[in-house]
Protein backbone atom coordinates (compact mmCIF):
# COMPACT_ATOMS: atom_id res chain seq x y z
CA UNK A 1 0.00 0.00 0.00
CA UNK A 2 1.09 3.39 -0.90
CA UNK A 3 0.29 6.20 1.14
CA UNK A 4 0.53 9.61 -0.61
CA UNK A 5 1.29 12.91 0.93
CA UNK A 6 -0.15 15.64 0.35
CA UNK A 7 2.80 18.81 -0.27
CA UNK A 8 2.54 21.82 2.16
CA UNK A 9 0.78 24.62 0.81
CA UNK A 10 3.97 27.69 0.72
CA UNK A 11 2.75 29.59 3.88
CA UNK A 12 3.70 26.21 5.46
CA UNK A 13 7.04 25.48 3.67
CA UNK A 14 7.55 29.10 3.85
CA UNK A 15 7.43 29.20 7.86
CA UNK A 16 4.40 31.04 9.63
CA UNK A 17 4.49 34.39 11.27
CA UNK A 18 6.68 34.97 14.38
CA UNK A 19 3.76 36.59 16.30
CA UNK A 20 1.89 32.97 15.58
CA UNK A 21 5.12 31.18 16.70
CA UNK A 22 5.44 32.88 19.63
CA UNK A 23 1.52 32.52 20.09
CA UNK A 24 1.96 28.82 20.18
CA UNK A 25 4.87 28.64 22.11
CA UNK A 26 2.54 30.99 24.94
CA UNK A 27 1.02 27.66 25.26
CA UNK A 28 3.51 25.47 26.24
CA UNK A 29 4.80 25.52 29.72
CA UNK A 30 8.31 25.75 30.13
CA UNK A 31 10.72 25.64 33.31
CA UNK A 32 12.43 29.14 33.97
CA UNK A 33 16.17 29.44 34.68
CA UNK A 34 18.80 32.24 34.75
CA UNK A 35 22.19 31.59 32.31
CA UNK A 36 24.87 33.06 34.16
CA UNK A 37 28.82 33.44 32.80
CA UNK A 38 31.99 35.69 32.94
CA UNK A 39 34.07 35.72 30.07
CA UNK A 40 36.57 38.27 31.41
CA UNK A 41 34.63 41.55 31.40
CA UNK A 42 32.09 41.38 34.37
CA UNK A 43 29.03 39.20 34.62
CA UNK A 44 26.03 38.68 32.19
CA UNK A 45 23.02 36.61 32.50
CA UNK A 46 19.67 36.29 31.08
CA UNK A 47 16.48 34.64 31.75
CA UNK A 48 15.94 31.42 29.80
CA UNK A 49 12.73 28.89 29.14
CA UNK A 50 14.96 26.92 26.36
CA UNK A 51 16.82 24.52 28.65
CA UNK A 52 17.03 21.09 27.65
CA UNK A 53 17.93 17.78 29.12
CA UNK A 54 20.13 16.27 26.38
CA UNK A 55 22.36 13.00 27.33
CA UNK A 56 22.73 11.48 30.09
CA UNK A 57 26.20 9.84 29.54
CA UNK A 58 28.24 11.97 29.38
CA UNK A 59 25.26 14.17 31.29
CA UNK A 60 25.08 17.11 28.47
CA UNK A 61 22.12 20.27 28.09
CA UNK A 62 21.49 22.75 25.80
CA UNK A 63 19.79 26.14 25.84
CA UNK A 64 19.01 29.22 22.86
CA UNK A 65 20.35 32.45 23.33
CA UNK A 66 19.68 35.18 20.31
CA UNK A 67 22.32 36.62 18.81
CA UNK A 68 21.18 40.40 19.86
CA UNK A 69 21.63 40.04 22.95
CA UNK A 70 23.95 41.84 25.10
CA UNK A 71 24.71 38.67 26.99
CA UNK A 72 25.30 36.89 23.44
CA UNK A 73 29.10 38.01 22.68
CA UNK A 74 29.94 36.86 26.35
CA UNK A 75 28.15 33.96 26.24
CA UNK A 76 30.11 32.61 23.21
CA UNK A 77 33.53 33.65 24.68
CA UNK A 78 33.07 32.40 28.32
CA UNK A 79 34.08 28.71 28.79
CA UNK A 80 31.80 28.01 31.21
CA UNK A 81 28.19 28.88 32.30
CA UNK A 82 25.65 28.06 35.08
CA UNK A 83 22.24 27.27 34.73
CA UNK A 84 20.24 28.96 37.97
CA UNK A 85 17.10 27.18 38.46
CA UNK A 86 14.39 29.31 39.73
CA UNK A 87 11.85 29.24 42.55
CA UNK A 88 8.96 29.43 42.63
CA UNK A 89 8.60 32.81 44.39
CA UNK A 90 11.30 34.51 42.16
CA UNK A 91 9.41 35.91 39.87
CA UNK A 92 11.12 39.29 40.21
CA UNK A 93 14.58 37.73 39.57
CA UNK A 94 12.84 36.45 36.28
CA UNK A 95 11.70 39.58 35.69
CA UNK A 96 15.41 40.96 36.44
CA UNK A 97 17.23 38.82 34.27
CA UNK A 98 14.39 39.46 31.25
CA UNK A 99 14.81 43.51 31.37
CA UNK A 100 16.90 45.21 28.80
CA UNK A 101 19.79 47.96 29.49
CA UNK A 102 20.21 47.42 33.48
CA UNK A 103 22.68 45.98 35.79
CA UNK A 104 21.61 42.70 36.54
CA UNK A 105 23.62 41.89 38.79
CA UNK A 106 23.14 45.39 41.00
CA UNK A 107 21.06 45.36 44.57
CA UNK A 108 18.81 43.98 45.21
CA UNK A 109 20.44 40.74 43.08
CA UNK A 110 22.52 39.10 45.22
CA UNK A 111 25.13 36.19 43.72
CA UNK A 112 28.53 35.18 44.15
CA UNK A 113 31.52 33.05 42.50
CA UNK A 114 31.97 29.32 42.13
CA UNK A 115 35.17 28.47 43.28
CA UNK A 116 35.82 28.14 39.60
CA UNK A 117 34.62 31.67 38.89
CA UNK A 118 31.69 31.48 37.38
CA UNK A 119 29.08 33.39 39.03
CA UNK A 120 26.01 32.24 40.30
CA UNK A 121 22.83 34.09 42.19
CA UNK A 122 22.03 33.31 45.79
CA UNK A 123 18.53 31.62 47.12
CA UNK A 124 17.44 30.05 43.69
CA UNK A 125 16.34 25.93 43.54
CA UNK A 126 19.36 24.88 42.37
CA UNK A 127 22.54 25.34 39.90
CA UNK A 128 23.99 23.28 36.95
CA UNK A 129 28.17 24.73 36.15
CA UNK A 130 28.35 23.61 32.32
CA UNK A 131 31.41 23.72 30.20
CA UNK A 132 30.86 24.69 26.82
CA UNK A 133 31.01 21.63 24.23
CA UNK A 134 29.43 23.11 20.87
CA UNK A 135 27.73 26.32 20.00
CA UNK A 136 25.20 25.81 16.70
CA UNK A 137 23.66 27.75 15.01
CA UNK A 138 20.06 28.00 14.57
CA UNK A 139 18.70 31.31 12.63
CA UNK A 140 18.78 34.27 14.90
CA UNK A 141 19.93 32.35 17.48
CA UNK A 142 22.59 29.74 19.15
CA UNK A 143 21.95 26.61 20.76
CA UNK A 144 24.94 26.26 23.13
CA UNK A 145 25.48 22.17 23.92
CA UNK A 146 27.13 21.92 27.37
CA UNK A 147 28.49 19.17 29.69
CA UNK A 148 27.12 19.64 33.02
CA UNK A 149 30.14 19.50 35.13
CA UNK A 150 28.54 20.36 39.02
CA UNK A 151 25.55 20.91 40.22
CA UNK A 152 24.06 21.86 43.56
CA UNK A 153 19.69 21.22 44.20
CA UNK A 154 17.31 22.67 46.56
CA UNK A 155 15.17 19.12 46.95
CA UNK A 156 12.22 20.90 48.66
CA UNK A 157 12.00 23.90 45.98
CA UNK A 158 9.01 24.38 43.47
CA UNK A 159 10.13 25.73 40.82
CA UNK A 160 9.10 28.62 38.47
CA UNK A 161 7.37 28.19 35.17
CA UNK A 162 6.24 30.15 32.43
CA UNK A 163 2.97 29.66 30.70
CA UNK A 164 1.31 32.04 28.30
CA UNK A 165 2.85 35.43 29.35
CA UNK A 166 2.89 34.81 32.70
CA UNK A 167 4.86 33.13 35.81
CA UNK A 168 3.61 29.98 37.46
CA UNK A 169 4.01 27.92 40.37
CA UNK A 170 3.27 23.93 40.99
CA UNK A 171 2.74 24.53 44.57
CA UNK A 172 -0.22 22.91 45.68
CA UNK A 173 -0.94 20.90 43.05
CA UNK A 174 -1.85 17.24 44.38
CA UNK A 175 -0.05 14.24 42.59
CA UNK A 176 -2.48 11.78 40.84
CA UNK A 177 -3.38 9.16 43.67
CA UNK A 178 -3.24 5.31 42.46
CA UNK A 179 -5.78 2.77 43.89
CA UNK A 180 -4.26 -0.12 44.38
CA UNK A 181 -7.73 -2.49 45.09
CA UNK A 182 -9.43 -4.31 42.47
CA UNK A 183 -12.84 -3.42 41.74
CA UNK A 184 -15.26 -6.37 42.30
Amino acid sequence: MTVTVPPYPASIAAGIAPDRFKQAFRRFPAGVVVVTADAGRGPVGFTATSLTSLSLDPPLVSFGIGTSTSSWPHIERSAGTVVNFLGAEQQVLATTFATSGIDRFAAPTQWRRLPEGEPVLDGVAGWLRLETERIVPAGDHRIVIARVVDSWLDEGRSPLLFHDGTYHSLRNRRRPTTNTDTPS
